[in-house]
């Protein structure tokens, strides 16, 4: 895999990694998952307790998520880092209104806050790559030998990546 070329698509990048683990941690070891989050993990289970039917949804869903967001860096998908920004802020409200609400555990603020951060520093790249010549949607392109380079190499102009030629 490539590394990101933008300060944005890095916090993309470590959410995703991010997300990939915790989601095969809770597929492989749901207990850990639920210790982090701070839940109670009892030695059974009351019949009609589907805790580890949801904690498997969830855990795919965050794998599934963390392929997303690697995939958003490597084509360095900006308008989905746009994106992110916004619902990750509505996560944020909605977790930590959860906590608040005595819905959620305390410790589930964490993963509240790790949204919120997470968001802000998205949002905070995508400023600093505008401001450094990175602008959002930008589109590259071709005259007929950076075409035929791409064809031929694999690469685009400047040695960019085939992802980077098409846009």
């Amino acid at each position: 895999m490539k590394l990101p070329r933008s300060i944005a698509g890095w916090t993309i990048a470590v959410f995703g990694v991010l997300a990939l683990v915790m989601g095969a941690v809770g597929l492989l070891w749901p207990e850990a998952q639920l210790r982090m989050l701070g839940l109670e993990v009892p030695a059974t289970r009351a019949v009609g307790d589907h805790t580890g039917t949801f904690l498997l949804a969830s855990s795919m869903a965050a794998f599934n998520m963390g392929v997303y967001y690697l995939l958003a860096t490597v084509t360095e998908w900006r308008t989905f880092y746009r994106f992110t920004v916004v619902f990750r802020l509505v996560t944020f409200t909605v977790f930590t209104i959860a906590v608040l609400s005595d819905i959620a555990p305390d410790g589930f603020f964490g993963v509240a806050a790790w949204e919120g951060l997470g968001a802000l520093a998205t949002a905070v790249g995508l400023r600093l790559d505008a401001r450094r010549g990175v602008p959002a949607g930008e589109v590259a392109t071709l005259d007929a030998a950076e075409a035929a380079a791409v064809a031929e190499e694999g690469t685009g102009p400047a040695g960019a990546a085939p992802a980077d030629a098409v846009r």
